[in-house]
């Protein structure tokens, strides 16, 4: 079965220096239908001013990947950890017994736009930790890259959940298949472009959920960034 979670229906919220849109339920913003998909909790796509961000806040037992579709965005954390973010890069901060951290746009000039992801990590209580790693998505062209898992293979960040996180970048009539094991999910998130998705057509902010499916296979119209969560 797959269910679309389209662009225009996400919650939106203009804060004059933040522009965000909720795939879920978060914060003030409640769909009883889409507070989740089995441990993926959050789908921020933001774009934030020049010289603008998100100040110190604190954050518990949640494992948070941001990811930088343009632009760069400026980490600090209470653990010591300071980094810039750029497209291509993927950061994990895992929150555990709690983390402080603040997100800031470095550029005097230029906006950033990212996608803030929360997972439920398997177990509460862990130790706070961090990580972040170069994949170069538009240098493997319709071949799926894999950007986090609980083993961290193929110099994958490590994430505290039973979830692997891919992402592939595709060109127009370029197409690339997944294959599902048996009782798992999946959730695809189209972070810019158009594809077909078997024959659910998909544009930029889009979502798809994939549940009772061996396989899917994705087609793009334009130049397109995908991410696919493979969930239990």
């Amino acid at each position: 079965m797959l269910v679309v979670r389209r662009s225009q229906d996400r919650g939106y919220f203009d804060h004059g220096w933040l522009k965000t849109y909720h795939t879920f339920s978060f914060a003030d913003y409640h769909d009883p239908k889409f507070a989740g998909f089995r441990s993926l909790r959050v789908i921020n796509e933001d774009r934030v001013a020049p010289g603008h961000g998100f100040p110190t806040h604190a954050h518990a037992d949640m494992e948070i990947l941001s990811y930088v579709l343009e632009g760069a965005l400026e980490h600090r954390d209470s653990l010591g950890n300071g980094s810039v973010i750029r497209p291509g890069e993927l950061q994990r901060m895992s929150a555990g017994t709690g983390v402080e951290h603040s997100e800031a746009n470095p550029s005097k000039d230029e906006p950033v736009h990212f996608l803030q992801i929360w997972i439920h990590p398997e177990r509460r209580g862990l130790k706070p930790s961090y990580e972040q790693r170069e994949f170069g998505l538009a240098g493997k062209p319709s071949h799926w890259v894999l950007m986090a898992s609980p083993g961290a293979e193929d110099q994958a960040l490590r994430i505290h959940q039973d979830v692997k996180l891919w992402g592939a970048v595709l060109q127009p009539a370029q197409s690339l298949g997944y294959e599902l094991a048996p009782g798992r999910y999946a959730w695809l998130q189209l972070a810019r472009g158009e594809v077909s998705v078997d024959d659910v057509h998909l544009n930029a902010g889009d979502g798809l959920a994939v549940s009772d499916l061996t396989a899917i296979e994705t087609e793009a119209h334009q130049p397109s960034e995908l991410l696919l969560f493979d969930l239990a």
